[in-house]
């Protein structure tokens, strides 16, 4: 039977991420499949408990083959088959482990620190950290006892819970209780093995703008930019994961916020200005990551403008400058910081911007070099802060940013 470490491997790829991934008895546990397949696309090695219960809705062999790694069972746990106890092995293996779907049985266990198969041995034998996604029936998750254990592993820092999702249920069900969906949780764990499991912004309130905003002539034409709000999703995602309570201020995209962030969508600079400063007060970090129109059309009309009708010189005024007032009104505890999307020279507007808006700190990233800035799923940039601090972040996820931003936070003295 194959050992769940294979040493060469570890001494070969010794940055190599792993994750343990336990299945829990639920119908959600087809769900999972999509996101052990994922895991491994993206270089992570991957290996998979499966519970007793788990096997009623999906096979060791699914998940074998989807892993390219022998899937562990109960049967496992009880043979003498390894030189050293599998929980143990396992255990100590682990960057991440993740309990998808999470079962009220499985969620009672851990509260009280039970072990009585191999999933809850392998957790009490490590001490990486644990991603729960729980799903269950709405009155099973909604029950006291539910709750109460809940909130009793919600204090153990170990553990880092992901809130339910409502919808349809497979009881037919309209309600809380569905599982996180895979590319969230895909999200969470690349936050973990960021930042193995440290929760620094627990206590704090991020604020969060995303986005381009749309200033229009008319229902269907509007000036805007091409960005998608990706990178301020990608700082809201990261500050959760830290532990921040977070408020995203967005518009329009083709994202859906995290579950257990709070979302702000607008349309036009006006709006996010408006919803920016009310919320301002309650902020301890503020990042303006969105991309404000610097202008916009000085005459709207209700009706669609027939071509003819088309100024052959667009009348224009300017916009609120956001992060200005912002500046104005913040508070000596807060923290504000800008982005400035450039291209060519990237440091020197920045520097300005930094000083003129008498921002805390600015990322300067570039929108002229390939896979980078707006639309793109990665991004690159320069860090610049008051105390004349510049750091160069070379070409990552946008999520991998995101934490090198609140590292860079962070580390300020």
């Amino acid at each position: 039977m194959q050992s769940p470490i294979d040493p060469k491997s570890k001494i070969q790829n010794p940055k190599l991420s792993r994750v343990l991934v336990a299945i829990g008895g639920g119908i959600a546990a087809y769900k999972v499949c999509e996101l052990i397949s994922t895991l491994f696309k993206t270089g992570v090695e991957v290996r998979v408990i499966l519970t007793r219960s788990a096997q009623q809705f999906i096979t060791p062999l699914t998940v074998a083959t989807l892993s390219r790694h022998q899937a562990y069972t109960d049967d496992d746990f009880w043979q003498p088959t390894y030189s050293r106890p599998l929980h143990i092995e396992l255990g100590e293996w682990a960057d991440v482990m993740v309990i998808a779907p999470l079962t009220a049985n499985t969620l009672a266990k851990l509260a009280y620190g039970m072990a009585d198969n191999l999933l809850t041995n392998t957790v009490l034998a490590s001490t990486c950290p644990v991603l729960l996604a729980p799903a269950m029936n709405t009155d099973m998750w909604e029950q006291l006892s539910v709750q109460r254990n809940w909130q009793q592993l919600s204090i153990d820092s170990r553990y880092h819970g992901m809130n339910t999702a409502s919808g349809l249920l497979a009881c037919d069900r309209v309600g809380a209780g569905r599982m996180a969906e895979p590319p969230e949780i895909l999200t969470y764990i690349q936050s973990l093995l960021h930042t193995q499991g440290k929760r620094d912004l627990i206590g704090k309130r991020v604020l969060v703008s995303a986005g381009g905003t749309r200033e229009y002539l008319d229902p269907v034409r509007f000036i805007g930019n091409p960005s998608t709000g990706k990178m301020g999703l990608a700082i809201a995602q990261a500050a959760l994961h830290r532990g921040a309570r977070v408020t995203l201020v967005h518009t329009p995209a083709n994202w859906q916020a995290p579950l257990g962030v709070q979302a702000i969508p607008v349309t036009s600079a006006e709006e996010m200005h408006h919803a920016m400063v009310e919320y301002l007060a309650n902020a301890d970090i503020i990042v303006m990551s969105a991309a404000v129109a610097d202008v916009k059309p000085r005459d709207y009309s209700t009706e669609k403008l027939p071509k003819r009708s088309l100024p052959e010189a667009l009348p224009l005024e300017p916009v609120p400058d956001i992060v200005a007032r912002l500046a104005q009104l913040k508070q000596s505890h807060q923290i504000l910081i800008g982005f400035a999307a450039q291209t060519g020279d990237i440091v020197n507007p920045a520097l300005e911007k930094l000083q003129k808006k008498k921002l805390d700190a600015i990322v300067a990233n570039p929108i002229d070099r390939a896979d980078s800035g707006f639309g793109s799923d990665n991004n690159e940039a320069i860090f610049l802060d008051t105390q004349g601090r510049q750091v160069a972040i070379a070409p990552c996820s946008k999520l991998e940013m995101a934490h090198q931003l609140f590292d860079f936070l962070s580390s300020e003295s």
